[in-house]
C-alpha cells in the first residue's frame, strides 16, 4: 500500500515547489509589507495578518533566483514553523497536489548548491517536477 502526501504548491521563476499541507496556515493575496531596517535582504518585510505581525521571507532572494519583475506582486504562503508563523513570498499559487511516496527522489543535481540545501527532495509528476521545500532550513538561515 503506497502512502500518499498532500502539498500546497506554488511557482517561483517557473519552478514548481511544494510545502506539506499540514504546515500551511493560509494562502493570501499580496499584502502591504513594512521593510525592516538593517534586516537581511531575504527578509521582504513584515505583514500585519489580522493583528499578528508576521515576517515575510522573499523566496526568490532566499533561493538566489532572479529578481521578480516590477509590478508583479508576490503572493503569501503563510506557514507554521517552530518560530511561529512566517510568510513565504512566492510568484504564483498552485493547487493542492497529492503524490505517492514512491515518486520521491533526492534533489536534482541541476539545482544551484544553495537552493539544493533547502530542497528535501523532488516528486516526478506527469507534467513537471515538484520540489519539496524544507521550510525550517529556509527560515533558520533566512
Amino acid at each position: 500500500m503506497a502512502a500518499s502526501q498532500q502539498f500546497c504548491s506554488f511557482f517561483l521563476d517557473g519552478m514548481f515547489f511544494g510545502v506539506e499541507v499540514e504546515k500551511v496556515q493560509e494562502v493570501i493575496r499580496p499584502q502591504e509589507t513594512t521593510r525592516v531596517p538593517l534586516s537581511p535582504e531575504v527578509i521582504g518585510g513584515l505583514i500585519n495578518l489580522r493583528g499578528q505581525i508576521v515576517t515575510a521571507v522573499d523566496l526568490r532572494k532566499r533561493l538566489q533566483l532572479p529578481e521578480r519583475n516590477a509590478g508583479n506582486e508576490p503572493m503569501n504562503v503563510v506557514v507554521r514553523t517552530e518560530e511561529g508563523a512566517v510568510s513565504l513570498l512566492v510568484d504564483e499559487i498552485g493547487d493542492v497536489v497529492e503524490v505517492e511516496q514512491q515518486q520521491f527522489e533526492p534533489p536534482p543535481d541541476t539545482l544551484h548548491a544553495t537552493t539544493r540545501e533547502m530542497i528535501r527532495g523532488a516528486f516526478k509528476l506527469n507534467e513537471r517536477l515538484l520540489l519539496l521545500l524544507d521550510t525550517e532550513s529556509v527560515i533558520k538561515t533566512g
